[in-house]
């Protein structure tokens, strides 16, 4: 049997980037900042086609930090990995997210599957001490905020 050699490992290192200085990140300040921020980094051609996912990262003065993309799906869904969402927030050093996801239907009611992902992810961020502030659903037509209605960590 070969020695274990507790020197070969791999090295992680964690690191941010920022090239917009904390006093020119744009600020939000409710669901329609938020809106509108995720539907202007949205690409158009595919907001009705097929379902994404995006993360706000945020500081803790609600300045923008970064949008991160989580996932592309297909027509009928897309997968949100909770760790993949923890992973860049932390990564980022945010204080707080909002999730996001379209629904290429333009149905802006959650689906079960939609409340309980934003469930665990809120649970979790207790956890970890990183607020998810909100869930957005987004279409060019609006959307529908899991903080607006009350129902977040429900």
């Amino acid at each position: 049997m070969a020695e274990l050699d507790l020197f070969r490992v791999a090295e992680v290192e964690l690191v941010y980037r920022s090239k917009v200085p904390a006093s020119e990140r744009p600020k939000v300040k409710c669901s329609r900042d938020v809106y509108r921020l995720f539907i202007e980094n949205w690409n158009q051609d595919k907001i009705e086609y097929l379902e994404e996912a995006k993360l706000l990262l945020l500081s803790r003065g609600s300045g923008v930090l970064g949008i991160y993309n989580l996932s592309s799906g297909g027509t009928a869904g897309t997968i949100i990995d909770p760790k993949l969402v923890f992973a860049a927030a932390l990564k980022a050093n945010a204080h707080s997210i909002i999730i996001s996801h379209n629904h290429p239907s333009g149905n802006l009611q959650p689906s079960e599957q939609d409340i309980r992902l934003t469930r665990r992810i809120y649970q979790a961020g207790k956890t970890l001490d990183l607020e998810l502030l909100d869930h957005l659903i987004v279409s060019n037509q609006g959307y529908y905020s899991f903080a607006d209605e009350g129902v977040l960590g429900l």
